[in-house]
């Protein structure tokens, strides 16, 4: 804010005329809005790259932890090898991991259908029953 030769804020605000005021004001609160944008701006745009960073280390661990589930299933096969025939390890193993992905997937399903439908259905009904009351009781007034 300019100050006056006074040197008081006090004593320039009441010097002011009120239009003067409110454009110093306008102004004030634009520049507040405006750097209090740029803040907001700068903060994301971290926060953002950290996230970007995160993501990109979670997936390559995803990755390496699939590369270690291969060797473990390569490890088992090996191990039931010593007291089968290698291919008949690699079937039992693989008929297992399918059982496996089978029992996740449809418990998997079971959850999704339990989420569906998506639109959420306890506030649709609540949002209905608003709008007809709100609806009764304009009509009532009209009456």
């Amino acid at each position: 804010m300019a100050e006056r030769p006074s040197g008081s804020t006090r004593a320039a605000a009441a010097d002011a005329p009120v239009a003067e005021l409110v454009q110093r004001a306008t102004e004030q609160i634009t520049r507040l809005v405006r750097t209090e944008l740029m803040m907001a701006r700068a903060e994301m745009t971290a926060k953002g790259k950290r996230a970007g960073a995160g993501a990109g280390l979670l997936g390559g661990g995803a990755m390496l932890g699939l590369y270690a589930g291969g060797a473990a299933v390569a490890t088992v096969i090996l191990a039931l090898a010593a007291v089968m025939p290698a291919t008949l390890a690699a079937l039992v193993v693989t008929v297992i991991l399918a059982i496996a992905a089978t029992i996740a997937a449809q418990r998997g399903k079971k959850q999704v259908n339990r989420a569906m439908p998506v639109m959420p259905t306890a506030t649709r009904e609540s949002v209905r029953a608003d709008t007809e009351t709100v609806r009764g009781a304009a009509s009532r007034r009209k009456r």
